[in-house]
């Protein structure tokens, strides 16, 4: 008999045929006249009922049948006499595949915190929240993949160990394999990374954008999806050391394309989650209004979760400059009233509290910031012919701002130009040498063009309602974290 899935089973239109339900035991209830076992098996939010007599069974089988306990229960199927679902399996036969002890086993039917279901996060893919974020996080990344094939982008896989820092951070994960505790050691005592695997020094990579942009210069719209690696001893709510990255680049596109393109990206994505993961997200909404009951109202979501989602697709991103920005943030009530904990000013690095002013209470919707000044970004954006509006030169940047997250993407027109790109690496202090290749496509056939990145995890973050970035990924890595 050919296993049907309990999503596909809750959903049958027809009753009186026999099947075999496979999956984990969520609950059993016994009763006088009757034993209710609820079996989930990870395709649905929705337990499928099985309902055994007790004298039917074996003491020694019902025994083992107890929360978490993987089983396979055939039966009938018949329209369900309770409440709550339309089908339930008249159990003719019970098979336990493995047990769980109930005295040992952490995810008794209560409620558990986040942090302690961090420290079983092997187990925690079997609770009703995680299973439902890991459907959702999957049904997003197919959206993604979708979204660019269907608007003829090539998916292109870029390097997971590079010898350059896209970033200029310096915050990389060092890849090695020379003997640590006595490393080759130069004349001038340095270590002699040319006896080192590469022959040079190489870490985990921390953006694909500059392989990215080669491809683009070759097949016009490229996209990346993987995994990237950041070393920042960081331990709030919105980072990791380790997550995944989507990276678009295209030859042709300016500012104001890249703008209207992740505009569309992001409004795509969230979509297909309205559309195909209704019952998870409307689980994960009462979830967060039961979560924030106890809070006060000023710290409560000023939107119910899919209200927001559906608020966010159905609407058109603000769009201003930074300079504006920076002038609506200085006429601010906050500022004004000293409450901002960090300083407002033209050419300031924009911190989280100073965009969700921006997107939750000034615009009360998502915003795309542009061009930044030069200081505070990266070496590859195009800079902007001088203008009057800004106090000091700029680029051709822009950040998409999302309620409750803050930067959700990043990205920009890239500097096409040879010699400006030149000196701006030379500028802060990047040895030409090292992204040679990068630069010599400025010089064969260069074209405008633009991209930006887009953390996975906020995204995810984003269309769940969870609190904590470390609960949207199976398996968080974080400063002095590396379980699992």
């Amino acid at each position: 008999m050919s296993l049907i899935p309990v999503k596909t089973i809750l959903a049958s239109e027809t009753t009186g045929h026999s099947i075999t339900v496979k999956g984990w035991v969520r609950t059993k209830r016994e009763s006088k006249n009757a034993i209710f076992i609820a079996i989930n098996d990870g395709s649905t939010i929705h337990n499928l009922q099985a309902v055994a007599e007790p004298g039917q069974f074996s003491e020694e089988t019902l025994r083992l049948v107890t929360t978490g306990a993987c089983v396979a229960i055939s039966g009938t199927l018949v329209e369900s006499q309770g409440s709550g679902q339309k089908v339930e399996v008249k159990a003719t036969d019970i098979h336990v595949y493995g047990p769980a002890d109930p005295d040992q086993y952490p995810l008794q039917p209560k409620k558990h915190s986040m942090e302690f279901l961090r420290e079983i996060a092997h187990l925690r893919p079997r609770t009703n929240t995680f299973s439902a974020v890991l459907r959702i996080r999957h049904a997003l990344a197919f959206a993604v993949h979708k979204y660019f094939n269907d608007n003829g982008f090539f998916y292109l896989h870029t390097p997971i160990i590079t010898a350059s820092d896209a970033e200029g951070a310096g915050e990389m994960f060092r890849v090695t394999t020379l003997d640590l505790d006595k490393p080759p050691r130069t004349e001038e005592g340095t270590i002699d990374y040319k006896q080192d695997f590469f022959g040079r020094e190489t870490n985990l990579t921390v953006s694909g954008q500059l392989e990215g942009e080669l491809g683009a210069l070759a097949l016009s719209k490229i996209y990346t999806f993987g995994p990237t690696f950041r070393a920042e001893n960081s331990n709030t709510t919105r980072h990791l050391a380790e997550f995944w990255m989507i990276e678009p680049e295209m030859a042709f596109y300016e500012l104001e394309d890249n703008m209207n393109l992740a505009e569309d990206f992001v409004k795509s994505v969230i979509g297909y989650a309205l559309e195909h993961c209704a019952d998870d997200l409307k689980f994960l909404e009462n979830r967060l209004i039961d979560e924030e009951k106890n809070k006060p109202q000023a710290e409560r979501s000023p939107m119910p979760l899919l209200e927001k989602l559906g608020f966010v697709v159905n609407n058109d991103f603000e769009r201003i400059t930074y300079t504006q920005a920076i002038d609506i943030l200085l006429q601010s009530k906050p500022h004004k009233e000293k409450k901002f904990q960090y300083p407002v000013g033209w050419g300031i690095d924009l911190q989280s509290e100073h965009e969700r002013f921006l997107v939750e209470k000034h615009f009360k919707k998502p915003v795309i910031l542009t061009n930044y000044p030069r200081e505070i970004k990266s070496f590859y954006m195009k800079q902007d012919d001088p203008s009057d509006a800004a106090p000091g030169p700029t680029v051709r940047a822009m950040d998409v701002l999302f309620p409750g997250i803050g930067e959700i993407i990043g990205g920009s027109q890239r500097e096409e130009n040879y010699e400006k790109l030149l000196a701006r690496v030379q500028e802060v202090g990047i040895d030409p040498a090292n992204i040679w290749w990068f630069l010599e496509t400025r010089q064969f056939g260069s074209a405008p063009h633009s991209g930006f990145g887009l953390g996975f995890e906020r995204l995810v973050l984003f269309v769940t309602g969870m609190g904590n970035i470390r609960d949207v990924i199976p398996f968080p890595r974080t400063p002095k974290s590396a379980e699992f």
